[in-house]
């Protein structure tokens, strides 16, 4: 069976953005003409495209696209979920998972879409901060749930490849909403998130 694409751009940002790489390139002082480079600009446009795909998704519909009525109250939580986005502040990568907890108030949605709603905010141009409560008040404005919390863990490139290169670094945020701001709940939840379950 061939191998078939299946992502999707916009050919005019395409090819607006790859003009622009090619004078980057060129200002950085290689020649955007040299064989290795030829397509080089193209790959990159191409690249920020898909990392920040975020923009053109919408949270609300992608958690409503699978809301069920349960009368379930119990806490549910989705850890270790893979986040790949980008710094705002120098466009260098930052990487590392988050943990996502509710607790129910007549509604559930598809463990997936909790996944999916965390990539839609981290495939934009971000700071972990804001993501941290983009993804906490995605899910308290659609679900209405008792409670809502996020820990995000991260590596950040601008701090591990140029000004302080600090290689082992982590970064966690956090934050919470109702029943999660009460001791009880919230320790019981960051109890779960750091158990090894295996």
């Amino acid at each position: 069976m061939a191998y078939k694409k299946t992502e999707h751009y916009d050919a005019g940002i395409t090819d607006g953005l790859t003009n622009q790489y090619k004078e980057v390139i060129s200002l950085l002082g290689e020649d955007p003409e040299r064989e290795g480079l030829l397509k080089t600009p193209e790959r990159i446009a191409k690249a920020m495209q898909y990392l920040t795909q975020g923009y053109s998704l919408d949270a609300a519909a992608i958690i409503n696209s699978a809301k069920f009525h349960e009368e379930v109250n119990e806490m549910i939580v989705v850890k270790d979920i893979e986040i790949y986005s980008m710094c705002e502040h120098h466009m260098l990568p930052f990487i590392g998972k988050a943990h996502v907890a509710y607790i129910p108030n007549g509604w559930i949605t598809g463990l997936s879409k909790i996944a999916r709603v965390v990539d839609v905010y981290a495939r934009r141009l971000q700071v972990q901060e804001r993501l941290t409560v983009q993804i906490m008040n995605a899910i308290q404005e659609t679900l209405n749930p008792h409670g809502v919390a996020v820990v995000i863990e991260a590596k950040h490139l601008c701090m591990m490849m140029r000004g302080v290169q600090k290689q082992n670094s982590v970064t966690t945020t956090s934050a919470f909403y109702g029943e999660f701001q009460k001791n009880s709940t919230r320790s019981e939840f960051l109890k779960l998130i750091t158990a090894n379950l295996s």
